[in-house]
Order: structure tokens, then C-alpha cells, then sequence
């Protein structure tokens, strides 16, 4: 649930790395859904359709929305189990085009998973693919959320502040009015309920990541009986996050500073690994930089696209990014160093095609944000006391030295926010014990959605188990540690859950790129699927 992060990778050159009232919940009942006509799409023996759902449940006969779904089907037919869904996060990450890329191609992370499951991706409403996909079609280093410079105390205009975000807030109702109202989770949960009946599935079998676990959340919630296992990795705070999202922020960003300081912790015990950047301090180093750099733009000459010098914000951004994966730790210690040594086409480089989406040919800004922006405006539940959230940047840019940015000043375009979705689903969170028991992936030292977040979301759930990965970055499946990998696929195939108080080693080494910063024309394919897996789900 947080910023795009790009596949750094590729960048850097190194390789493939309780029953509920009957009237939130859909009517398990026949729908156009279930007539899906699968055509070939991709190389990868992908197959495509389109799914056609009510843009409101209330009125099933209303207006209809259409949905793209892919899937890659069961390699082993003759025991295939059924359907296995999936959702990276955001909200606002795609699917779909996942399986069209990776298909059945042994590099896509869920290969194992798919000798025995369709592998199905939904584009949810809005998204992606999918009818009335959301796009404010803005600058998003001038406009969007996250525009720099970052606010501070010392800074900031609030009347300046206000318009800003307000010209954002217009523009991204005046292109996307009809839809804003529908993209709810509780919706997007029935459309994954309508999907599992038009695949044939008596129960659904899902793995959802960051954003996704509070998909799979509200899911289990609304329909308990209708679950066969859930997985959710890298898990929301489902209860804060929807009802008290100042307080998920603010734990979310204490989340990112602490990974800053696991990072340069790990680059002090070990130079080769960080480059030679920061000797013994490379903390102190670091902020350094960002004053230098703020004193003094930091010229980056050698990314083409967008040469412009970087300032101390960039840094910061190109940190966020990076801390998503400690796959990628050893690319942002060698921009660092670059950077320390006056050049900055790296940072240049992350910030554009990262952190803001933007598009090194075209320069326009990939929708990710926009998305994830207008998606959580709809269902959290944030006051209109526009003062309260001055004094919260305040009290944010006094708590964390690096990542203020992520609260307070920015949650401002919350407050001004005026459409409300239909048929949100605010809790209660919780699972009969007479349901299938979800399986909860909690990473220690997630930045993104921290730890304990984790653990409230088990205590929440009441009927769920926790596995933990003693480990950095966001989400654990798919790359990070076997054990995590083989507790994952045991319980999604077999249903065997990990005994209570599993913890797992992450195994991924902290190293330096072995091949300095490749072109920008690199394909994304080089970094294989996890990285693909990071880049789309992590946004906040």
C-alpha cells in the first residue's frame, strides 16, 4: 500500500532477481459474469476475458461494469484444484497484464502454484484494463499527492497549500465522476465473490498482497462461508486503516524510518555491499547529503530524459522507493555513492521513473497514484477540520526526520476530498471459527505496512494464523525465503497451515550491483516477476 517502486533491478543492471448483514454482502446468485468467453491473449498461454458486474450492488440491474480478467491455466489438468485470485495492492495496481506478460513462463513467481491453479487476474473496477480506469492526467511532481517540494513548517503556505491540492482534487473529479462513487473495497470484494462463481469455484482461494490483504480482509469478512484459503502478505491494519487513517500513517512512516536505519545500519557493516558509501557513518553521511544537496543541486547529467540537478527531496524519494526491497538495498547505496561523488543521474533516474511514474519517452505519468489516491479518498474515513491537518504536518515533520512527507501535510487532499463511496465496509474485521482460517504474512521489518499492523490484524480476524519473516522490505512470498514460500504453497494447495509461532529467515544478501547503471531502455523482463511484483504493488 505505498508509492510505485521501478524495477531498480533492471536499473542497477542486476538480474532476475461472523455472519454479516445480507445487505453488504452480494447475493450469491447467476450474473453476466458467469457467461466469460476466454480467448488467447499474450505469448505465455494467457487466456482473456471480460467480466460484466453491477456498478451497485444495491441495484443489480442497473448499470453494469466490465472488468478485464486473465488468467494462466493449470498446467497439472489432471489435479487441478481450481482458480487461485490474486491482487498486488495500491489500491489501483493491475493484474491482468501480469498474466498476459508472465503467462506460464516458469520466471513468473506463482509458476508452482500454477500446475495446480488458474492463476486469475482482475483489473478491479477503475484499474488497469478494467471499464472507467482511473486517470487525473496530471504532473504528479507539480500536482499529485506527493509533489515536491514537501511541505514543512518552515514552508509551507497553507492558502498556497489548499489551492494546490484543491486544482488536483477538481481535476481528478472533472475525468473520472462516473466511476468515483463505485471503486469501494466492499465492491471490489463482491466482484471477486461474482468471479468466483463465474469460474466454477465453490470456495475462493486467494493471495493478496499490502492493499490486497485489506481486500482479502473485507472479503473474509463479508463472506466467511465462502472462503477455501486466503492469503494475506505484507498485512493492513485493516481497522485503522479504513476508520483511523491518520494513526495508520503515522505508523506506517515510523515503519520507513526505522528501514532507513536497518539500511544504514547494514551499509556500516558491510562497504563493499553499500558501495563504499558513508565509511563509518553512513547516516551521518546520508543527511549530509540531503543538506549539501538542498544547498546545492547535485547534477545529473547522465540521465538524458530529465537531467535536472536533484535536490535533497529527491533523496528522500529515492529512498522511500528503495526501501520496499532489500533486493535493492545495494542499488540505492550506489546511487548514494554516485551522488556523494557530484553526480546524480541515478537518483535522477529512480525519482522520475519510480517514485512519480514518469514515462522517460513520453513524459507523461503512469495513473498508479492518481489511482491509489482517489480509491482510499472514497472509503477512509478522514475529518473535514482542514487546521487539524496543518498541525498534524507539523507534528510529523518533528517526529521523522526522512519521511514526513508520508503524513500530516499530505493527508490534506483527504480533508478537501468531497465524493464518498457507496457501500464501504468499515468492519467489524473478524472470522467465525467455524470459517476457513486466513493465513496472515508478517514481515518484521516491513516499512510499508509495519509489523504490528500485522498483528493487529490476527487479533482482529480472531480465526486466523500468523507467520512471520524475520526479514526487511515489503511482503515476503515469492523470492525472499523457501520457508516462507513452501508454508504458502502447502497451505494454498494442501491447506496445511504452518504450526502456530512460525518465524522464517529471509535469505536474500545485502550486495553491491555487479554492472553499473545499464540503460534506460533495459527490459523489465530482466528483473523477473518479483520485481514486477514490487514494482506494482507498492504504493502508499
Amino acid at each position: 500500500m505505498s508509492r510505485r517502486f521501478v524495477l531498480l533491478c533492471a536499473l542497477a543492471g542486476a538480474g532476475a532477481l461472523a455472519s454479516v448483514p445480507s445487505a453488504l454482502a452480494a447475493p450469491d446468485q447467476g450474473n453476466a459474469a458467469s457467461r466469460l468467453d476466454w480467448k488467447t491473449c499474450g505469448d505465455q498461454g494467457a487466456q482473456c476475458a471480460t467480466a460484466t458486474v453491477p456498478a451497485d450492488y444495491d441495484r443489480p440491474n442497473g448499470r453494469q461494469l466490465h472488468l478485464a480478467l486473465a488468467r494462466s491455466p493449470a498446467l497439472d489438468k489432471a489435479h487441478r484444484i481450481g482458480s487461485l485470485f490474486f491482487n498486488f495492492g495500491g489500491p489501483g495496481a493491475p493484474a491482468a497484464d501480469f498474466v498476459q506478460y508472465y503467462g506460464q513462463n516458469p520466471a513468473n513467481f506463482m509458476h508452482e502454484l500454477n500446475q495446480r491453479f488458474d492463476i486469475v487476474g482482475m483489473d478491479p473496477r477503475g484499474v488497469g484494463q478494467s471499464e472507467g480506469a482511473i486517470d487525473c492526467k496530471v504532473n504528479q511532481e507539480a500536482l499529485g499527492i506527493y509533489s515536491m517540494p514537501f511541505p514543512t513548517p518552515f514552508n509551507v503556505n497553507p492558502n498556497q497549500l489548499v489551492g494546490k491540492d484543491q486544482a488536483y482534487i477538481n481535476r481528478c473529479i472533472q475525468r473520472n465522476a462516473d466511476i468515483l462513487p463505485y471503486v469501494s473495497t466492499a465492491n471490489v470484494a463482491r466482484d471477486l465473490d461474482t468471479l468466483r462463481q463465474a469460474v466454477g469455484d465453490q470456495k475462493l482461494t486467494y493471495l493478496g498482497f499490502s492493499y490486497g490483504t485489506f481486500l482479502g480482509s473485507t472479503y473474509a469478512s463479508l463472506f466467511p462461508g465462502r472462503m477455501r484459503a486466503v492469503v494475506l502478505d505484507g498485512p493492513v491494519d485493516a481497522t485503522n486503516y479504513i476508520n483511523d487513517p491518520m494513526h495508520d500513517l503515522t505508523d506506517q512512516t515510523q515503519g520507513f524510518e526505522r528501514a532507513l536505519g536497518r539500511f544504514l545500519m547494514a551499509c556500516a557493516a558491510d562497504q563493499a555491499a553499500c558501495s563504499g558509501f558513508g565509511g563509518k557513518d553512513p547516516w551521518l553521511a546520508f543527511d549530509q547529503l540531503i543538506d549539501q544537496a538542498d544547498a546545492s543541486p547535485i547534477p545529473a547529467p547522465g540521465y538524458t530524459p530529465d537531467p535536472r540537478p536533484v535536490k535533497g527531496d529527491d533523496l528522500r524519494a529515492a529512498a522511500t522507493t528503495a526501501l520496499y526491497s532489500k533486493q535493492n538495498w545495494g542499488v540505492l547505496a550506489l546511487a548514494l555513492a554516485a551522488a556523494s561523488q557530484q553526480d546524480g543521474s541515478l537518483i535522477r533516474q529512480i525519482v522520475d521513473e519510480s517514485f512519480y511514474g514518469r514515462d522517460p519517452d513520453t513524459g507523461a505519468y503512469d495513473p498508479l497514484s492518481d489511482r491509489y489516491f482517489t480509491i482510499t479518498a472514497i472509503e477512509q474515513n478522514y475529518r473535514n477540520d482542514l487546521q487539524s491537518y496543518f498541525r498534524q504536518g507539523d507534528l510529523c515533520w518533528g517526529q521523522f526526520d526522512h519521511f514526513w512527507d508520508n503524513c500530516g501535510y499530505v493527508e490534506l487532499n483527504y480533508g478537501l476530498w468531497p465524493i464518498k463511496g457507496k457501500d464501504v465496509f468499515r468492519g467489524p474485521f473478524k472470522v467465525p471459527n467455524g470459517a476457513s482460517t486466513p493465513l496472515i504474512v508478517d514481515t518484521t521489518y516491513d516499512p510499508a505496512t509495519p509489523y504490528r499492523g500485522g498483528l493487529r490484524l490476527q487479533r482482529d480476524l480472531g480465526n486466523a494464523r500468523l507467520l512471520t519473516m524475520l526479514g526487511d522490505g515489503h511482503t515476503a512470498y515469492g523470492g525472499n525465503s523457501p520457508c516462507i514460500d513452501s508454508a504458502v504453497n502447502a497451505y494454498l494447495i494442501d491447506l496445511t497451515l504452518p504450526p502456530v509461532g512460525t518465524k522464517c529467515m529471509q535469505d536474500v544478501p545485502f550486495t553491491a550491483p555487479e554492472v553499473q547503471a545499464q540503460s534506460r531502455t533495459a527490459a523489465p523482463a530482466a528483473a523477473g516477476s518479483r520485481a514486477w511484483l514490487t514494482k506494482v504493488m507498492s504504493m502508499r
